[in-house]
């Protein structure tokens, strides 16, 4: 079993709650089609609120590159996100500059403070994603 998969069981079991590195980080799950081969996939994801929305990091822990999931939402940024119990469906915004996404990287930072080392470790700008709830999923 994978590191993610781990995770993801351990917030399904627990009602959205984990422990380890994440316990006190809110985290969510992401569900995106796969941009090749149209795959339903899978990722946990810490995240914080902007209002109603949700913002994640393709951060990939520090990575030079993006994370896969990222390009998934590229091609289709209509999403799902289990939050805590709730499973809601929702559409992606990918914000790769300017003040807004600084503003809401910031946010990610003020939740996990691992953020804050992971652009300079990537060399890259981390882009935000928000991620706004259209209605309830089935």
């Amino acid at each position: 079993m994978s590191f993610n998969d781990r995770i993801i069981s351990e917030f399904r079991e627990n009602g959205g709650v984990v422990g380890g590195f994440f316990r006190d980080a809110t985290l969510l799950l992401l569900h995106t089609t796969g941009a090749r081969t149209g795959k339903a996939r899978v990722t946990p994801l810490v995240y914080a609120r902007d209002g109603d929305r949700f913002v994640v990091a393709a951060s990939k822990a520090g990575a030079d590159e993006h994370p896969d999931w990222l390009y998934n939402v590229r091609a289709n940024p209509e999403v799902t996100i289990e939050v805590g119990a709730e499973r809601l469906a929702a559409r992606a915004t990918i914000l790769a500059s300017g003040s807004r996404r600084d503003e809401l990287y910031a946010k990610l930072i003020d939740v996990l403070d691992s953020f804050a080392g992971y652009e300079e470790k990537a060399g890259r700008t981390i882009p935000v994603l928000v991620l706004e709830p259209l209605r309830e999923a089935t």
